[in-house]
């Protein structure tokens, strides 16, 4: 190809360029054109000192200042320089500008050997000073880069004298956490004069960042010294600028605020908070671990793997929270193939497609049926051959229970019994049965049946031999229906957050914790054995929901009130995980116990006793069915509850 063609077509992509670019582009484009020729030039005046020699090379200098014109702007723009607000630029544009500096400058070596190639052929050639080429990189990344960072200056500058000379009612800040998140806040806070903050001094944990300087704001103290520093210098406003901050450094600053009476905010965004936008619509999110006020317990993998991996397994009530989770968990030790079994046909759809997405090559199936029809669950077990069961199906509302009592007996009790009878008889190996601390001395329709679901389990392990086992634990953070999810609807909608009494509180754990002991029990259960995880004290409800208000950088009674609602039909104040006479032992795993004497009833008495319950709920004599519960179950007091009010769902 002609090498006037050639020129063309980069004459012509360099006007495309120019054509198409945004007018801050353009401009420098231009600039870039002016900046290559001064270093082609510059390189040549530092090598030679302008003097004889520089005038004997200097046609040499043309010509390298015609190759760089041309191959360097195609060169920058390829590599975006021309795409960018610089006025933004950061350490990634720094890179990035040394990048196709060095790329640009490789290029015109290339270009540079060719015509230096083609000259040597000639009379009269007068050779090429290669170190200019070096040169002109050094000289080409500082113009370069410098031309581009000062719009960040100018912008910088411009940005910091927006404020008003007479600034009043300026408020003294102290920032918590000083990382990339700290510096970013008292940046924004000093070059935006008009939000009439003042950075007066950080606080971080971290002994290697004490009494440095960030943006020129010191970082004078660890969080312990919080109250000091609030009165020492004055201090009116603390932003927690740590994103990942945990609920209990949350709640360590939120005391020490409120006692030394000043504000404190979060930060759901860097933007919100500084220009103190917060509300209501643009929260926190709160990391549900934050609530528990204890350590997560932890799984022991070998055994968990050891009773998934490569085994067929079924999961009951796979559409709920802990059914969902529990696939999710399972699917990532290899099982053979994982069956996931629920009533709702949407739910089940859900997790079917997130798991095919997550593990396509492992073989899932979707089954949609009720556990209360036996020939169904005969026909699926005799057709997928289910080795490990986990068995989440349940009714768990209890105040939607105390009005559905002949339906919490059917699914809850019969749904339990179809599960392990028809197990028994397809020769599963391991089943696990979820069951819930309102078990124990109940009040409710719904602790009451768990109760008997439990007994169905344990007297199946011991007629049959096989490791069949139940888990009992409290309250469960973020499940569907849950207290939190409830709170938070109620805080973002700007309250008030109802309670239903001051003193109401409850075992809670969350849902991958529930899932952890879930499959840990299936892992260690020989068979018979009620695993209990150690949940640490009961947390009210009213500390959980101050909490929850507080996480989403609000404040309880100020931002949003709590009201007392009451407490609901079938409720206690308080729950128990074993009864009285029960003894709990020791397992391999330290967060977890075995308890024993939990067979209260089993045999053909408590075949009979399920069988009339079933009549009982099949006739709609729910009065009956109260009164027999309470006969079964130790401790319950079950009809003792107060006729159900609809509006005590609420």
């Amino acid at each position: 190809m002609d090498g006037r063609v050639i020129k063309e077509k980069i004459l012509t992509k360099i006007r495309g360029v120019i054509g198409n670019a945004p007018l801050r582009n353009r401009i420098f484009l231009v600039g870039d054109v002016f900046l290559i020729i001064i270093a082609v030039m510059g390189s040549f005046a530092l090598r030679f000192e302008l003097g004889n020699l520089f005038r004997y090379y200097l046609p040499q200098a043309w010509r390298m200042a015609l190759l760089a014109v041309l191959v360097k702007p195609l060169v920058y723009y390829l590599f975006g320089l021309y795409r960018r607000l610089w006025a933004y630029a950061s350490t990634r544009e720094l890179v990035l500008i040394l990048y196709a500096v060095s790329s640009a400058s490789t290029l015109l070596l290339a270009a540079v050997l060719v015509m230096t190639s083609i000259q040597a052929r000639q009379p009269g050639y007068i050779g090429f000073p290669r170190a200019t080429l070096v040169i002109d990189w050094l000289l080409s990344l500082l113009l370069v880069g410098g031309i581009r960072f000062s719009s960040r200056l100018i912008a910088d500058g411009r940005l910091g004298a927006n404020g008003s000379p007479d600034r009043v009612g300026i408020r003294r800040v102290l920032v918590v956490g000083a990382g990339d998140a700290g510096a970013l806040v008292v940046r924004e806070i000093q070059k935006n004069q008009q939000l009439n903050l003042e950075p007066v001094c950080f606080l971080d944990d971290d002994v290697v960042k004490q009494k440095s300087q960030i943006h020129g704001v010191p970082v004078v103290g660890t969080l312990e010294d919080l109250p000091r520093i609030i009165n020492m210098r004055a201090i009116q406003e603390v932003i927690i600028a740590i994103p990942t901050a945990p609920g209990d450094v949350v709640r360590r600053v939120a005391e020490a605020c409120r006692q030394e009476k000043v504000t404190f905010r979060t930060m759901p965004g860097i933007y919100e908070l500084i220009g103190g936008r917060v509300s209501v619509n643009r929260l926190r999110q709160v990391n549900i671990d934050d609530l528990l006020r204890r350590a997560s317990a932890m799984s022991d993998d070998r055994r968990i793997g050891s009773l998934i991996a490569g085994k067929r397994v079924l999961v009951t009530g796979a559409g709920g929270s802990i059914g969902t989770e529990l696939c999710r968990q399972i699917s990532r030790w290899g099982p053979s193939s994982l069956i996931m079994l629920g009533h709702g046909e949407n739910s089940i759809f859900r997790i079917f497609l997130d798991l095919y997405d997550s593990h396509p090559d492992q073989p899932k199936y979707p089954v949609i049926a009720d556990i209360r029809d036996r020939d169904r669950l005969n026909t699926i077990f005799d057709n997928l051959r289910p080795q490990v069961v986990f068995h989440a199906a349940a009714h768990k509302h209890v105040p939607l229970m105390e009005v559905n009592v002949e339906e919490a007996i059917t699914n809850n009790i019969l749904g339990t019994r179809n599960i392990v009878e028809v197990s028994v008889n397809a020769g599963v190996e391991h089943l696990v049965m979820i069951s819930s601390d309102k078990a124990i001395r109940p009040t409710s329709v719904m602790g009451a049946t768990k109760r008997l679901a439990e007994l169905i389990v344990l007297d199946a392990a011991h007629t049959s031999g096989l490791a069949y086992a139940a888990v009992r634990f409290g309250n469960v953070l973020g499940s569907r229906g849950s207290v939190v999810p409830r709170f938070q609807r109620q805080i973002a909608a700007g309250g008030p957050v109802t309670v239903t009494h001051p003193e109401m509180e409850r075992y809670f754990m969350t849902i991958p914790e529930a899932v952890h002991l879930v499959l840990q029990a299936g892992a260690m259960g020989n068979g018979g054995e009620v695993f209990v995880l150690r949940m640490g004290k009961q947390i009210k409800i009213l500390d959980l929901a101050e909490d929850l208000i507080r996480l989403s950088g609000l404040e309880p009674g100020e931002d949003i009130e709590i009201t007392y609602s009451g407490v609901r039909p079938g409720e206690k104040l308080s729950e128990e995980l074993w009864d009285q006479w029960a003894t709990f032992l020791p397992t391999e795993h330290s967060e977890i116990v075995q308890l024993s004497d939990e067979d209260i009833l089993g045999g053909d008495a408590l075949h009979n006793d399920v069988d009339e319950l079933i009549h009982l709920a099949r006739e709609g004599e729910s009065s009956a069915i109260l009164k027999r519960l309470d006969a079964l179950i130790p401790g319950a007091s079950v009809r003792d509850t107060p006729p159900p009010d609809l509006t005590s769902l609420i």
